[in-house]
């Protein structure tokens, strides 16, 4: 049987009257096309060009280690993208006083600048460097330290956290009254805020105390390598609240929701937290402008919405670290650091979904705050290294920190005192055998050696 070939041309013009045909009958909607995080100012300013439209302003509340490399991202984006931020970022500082170290690179005998004992933020706004926490790391230009709280936030917009948690109770004393009502913010600090009426996350502890939406920063984000710009990536969370919509015409079944001062926390109930609307001249906080002030080519940001799952992840891999460091201080091996590191996840999911529901198991298991932070917080971290250190020279994990941190804190010893702490009051210590072994190590009611029996009797 022979076969009777069509033409090419008439096959194609065949197709092109069938697809219109089609399109006739099953008309296709229009798609809206999304801005790209770089060209957001001016599609948001070509929307309305009556309306003019203010940029944010932003400040970094923290100038540690992280707390100056998160600064150095934001100076960057912020000098980069003048459409939507002002680019003079402040940058809080505690002041102390501190003499350049003899290898750096700013010494000069000849200068008493750089070899007299010197206010930190002299020394930071004059060479553009955090010559103690983040040495030999260059700062842009446009970051300045400012060693008054009140000074720095002022008519902020956007305000970033990022110090010790034991710190943030009197810092947002400090702060109240002295911020913009419909300022938002974004919390960096990995831990978990325990108290009388349980635990809480920090984003939400500052929301409260400050009467503002926060939202959390959280990842695989050891601070020397980010500021070195070596590759790595973070998430963000940000589930903005509906009182900042911008909807010129909301529908009869959402105008409720966007005209409500309050938003859900993350136990999936209506906050506390009366907010203030942001003056309709304010450029809107979304997921494409959080991404644009953090994400650089060297650090890459994935936005989401879950901030609970982001917040627990960066505190509760703290105190998996720790029992990470105490087998590899052992010399255990990788079989059973990888064991560790399998229960520790496990236990990490399981918290977020008993207090947290609103947390989603995607957010510990995909994202780099859940599992990829807690990989490199067991491969190389501080809390990691400490207890590793502990371990080897025969001493307490204190003395170790008092050692090697610079004046610094860790956050496992805190964030596994303070669950335990949580759970045990709650009676439920026992369901997470893992968080539980590391507080009873920590206490010295148990030794490192006893982990794998811990484990065992937990499971």
């Amino acid at each position: 049987m022979a076969l009777r070939l069509i033409p090419a041309a008439t096959t194609l013009s065949r197709l092109v009257q069938i697809s219109r045909a089609f399109s006739a009958i099953f008309p296709r909607r229009r798609q809206r096309q999304q801005p790209e995080p770089d060209k957001l100012g001016s599609f948001r300013q070509n929307v309305d060009m009556a309306t003019p439209v203010n940029r944010h302003r932003v400040t970094v509340v923290g100038s540690g280690n992280w707390g100056s490399t998160i600064a150095k991202i934001v100076a960057e984006n912020t000098l980069e993208h003048p459409s939507l931020f002002e680019p003079e970022v402040r940058m809080w500082v505690l002041e102390e006083t501190v003499t350049v170290p003899p290898n750096s690179k700013h010494l000069d005998h000849s200068s008493d600048l750089t070899t007299t004992p010197q206010p930190l933020t002299k020394l930071i706004n004059a060479l553009h460097e955090n010559v103690k926490y983040l040495p030999g790391i260059t700062l842009p230009s446009n970051l300045i330290a400012d060693p008054s709280l009140q000074s720095a936030v002022a008519n902020a917009t956007i305000l970033i956290f990022n110090l010790p948690h034991q710190f943030i109770g009197g810092i947002c004393d400090k702060l109240e009254g002295q911020h913009l009502p419909y300022a938002r913010g974004i919390s960096c600090i990995k831990g978990v805020d325990v108290g009388p009426d349980g635990v809480r996350l920090f984003s939400e502890t500052i929301g409260s105390k400050l009467g503002i939406y926060v939202g959390a920063l959280s990842g695989a984000n050891i601070a020397n390598e980010i500021a070195q710009e070596k590759f790595s990536e973070t998430t963000v969370a940000y589930d903005a609240p509906s009182i900042d919509s911008r909807e010129p015409s909301p529908s009869r079944s959402n105008i409720n929701a966007i005209t409500s001062h309050t938003h859900n926390d993350s136990s999936g109930r209506p906050s506390s937290v009366r907010l203030t609307r942001p003056p309709p001249d304010l450029l809107p906080i979304d997921h494409h402008l959080i991404k644009t002030l953090f994400h650089r080519k060297y650090f890459q940001v994935q936005v989401i919405s879950d901030v609970a799952g982001v917040s627990l992840g960066g505190a509760l891999k703290n105190i998996v670290a720790i029992a990470a460091g105490f087998v590899d201080g052992l010399h255990w091996g990788d079989n059973a650091k990888a064991a560790i590191m399998r229960v520790g996840l496990m236990e990490m999911v399981r918290f977020g979904h008993r207090f947290f529901p609103t947390s989603r198991s995607e957010t510990f298991t995909e994202e780099s705050c859940g599992v990829a932070d807690m990989i490199t917080s067991c491969a190389g971290g501080r809390n990691h290294r400490c207890a590793k250190l502990s371990i080897e020279r025969g001493m307490s994990i204190t003395e170790v920190e008092k050692q090697e941190l610079n004046g610094q804190k860790l956050q496992g010893t805190l964030s596994a005192r303070e669950v335990y702490s949580f759970l045990s009051n709650r009676g439920e210590e026992k369901d997470f055998p893992l968080f539980t072994a590391v507080y009873n190590i920590l206490e010295g009611k148990a030794k490192p050696e006893d982990l794998p029996g811990l484990l065992e009797r937990g499971g």
